[in-house]
């Protein structure tokens, strides 16, 4: 429907406005006023109002049922007992202790709660970290003798410790993160890690873990199911013999099932998962059957 044009004196509806606040409106003056605000009206835009959404305002206006659980505070935020692995820090109150009088009242005595008041504070680091000890030196003048400050306690004798192969070999064969990835990211941190340093570690360190790898095959091979598949994979320069007439470098991955277990194995060479299915095999107990491989 359209909407009817009409001239609308401002000046005029507001001496008509003004005289009615003192006098009554004429009858015309009453009219124009109407149809000027019925216009301004039909403007302005009408809400959509249907049954269904009457029947949806007027649900989620009704009080909850008793039977229904409330939901649980924190909107989905990991609290600070979630960080097992984070560095906790203690820090006591630097005026009270224990039995001292309160402060507020005056009359009582404060006393240690058993739980404290958490904050968690997130910092971003480099994977592998590294600190400079500089070891202040001094000359004598006369006799050039150098007298140097000892080193720190607990700092060890070498350039890495133990624990940095073992963040190299989890961030490549737990987390996907190739050794020259690793590399390029310490080296925009200010931090020399080449690729090949990191192989080298990694490949020294691997005989340390080897009892490990050996007892996870043992108990992977107990399993009730065993799964298992292959993926080609790239090897630079692979170790073959020479009456090898094999061409082929294959990942497989072997994953064992068991009541509240999983073991998940990964071999890289020239066997194919049918052939690593089988010496893992090999370590099953005699009384077990040997399950079907599910490839």
């Amino acid at each position: 429907m359209k909407r009817p044009c009409m001239d609308v004196n401002l000046e005029e509806l507001d001496r008509i406005i003004e005289r009615g606040t003192h006098a009554p409106l004429s009858t015309s003056e009453g009219e124009k006023l109407k149809l000027v605000l019925h216009a301004l009206a039909a403007m302005l835009p009408q809400p959509r109002c249907t049954e269904k959404t009457k029947d949806v305002l007027e649900q989620s206006a009704a009080p909850a049922s008793e039977n229904e659980p409330e939901p649980v505070k924190g909107h989905g935020c990991n609290g600070a007992s979630s960080y097992t692995g984070a560095h906790r820090v203690a820090v006591p109150h630097p005026e009270l202790h224990a039995g001292d009088p309160c402060p507020g009242c005056e009359k009582g005595k404060v006393y240690p709660q058993k739980e404290p008041k958490t904050l968690v504070r997130i910092m971003g680091q480099a994977p592998l970290a590294a600190t400079v000890y500089e070891l202040g030196r001094l000359r004598c003048n006369l006799c050039g003798e150098v007298f140097t400050a000892p080193e720190p306690e607990g700092i060890g004798p070498e350039k890495y410790d133990e624990t940095t192969a073992a963040m190299m070999a989890l961030l490549k064969y737990g987390s996907g993160m190739r050794f020259y990835r690793l590399e390029k990211l310490e080296q925009a941190l200010g931090i020399p890690l080449p690729a090949s340093t990191q192989w080298e570690m990694v490949e020294d360190e691997a005989e340390l873990i080897q009892a490990a790898r050996d007892e996870l095959i043992r108990q992977a091979a107990q399993g009730e199911v065993l799964h298992n598949d292959d993926t080609s994979m790239r090897v630079l320069r692979p170790a073959r013999e020479l009456s090898d007439d094999r061409t082929g470098v294959f990942t497989s991955g072997i994953v064992s099932t068991q009541p509240g277990r999983r073991i998940a194995l990964s071999f890289t060479g020239r066997q194919h998962a049918g052939e690593n299915l089988r010496d893992v095999l090999e370590h099953r107990t005699a009384d077990l059957a040997r399950a079907p491989a599910d490839v």
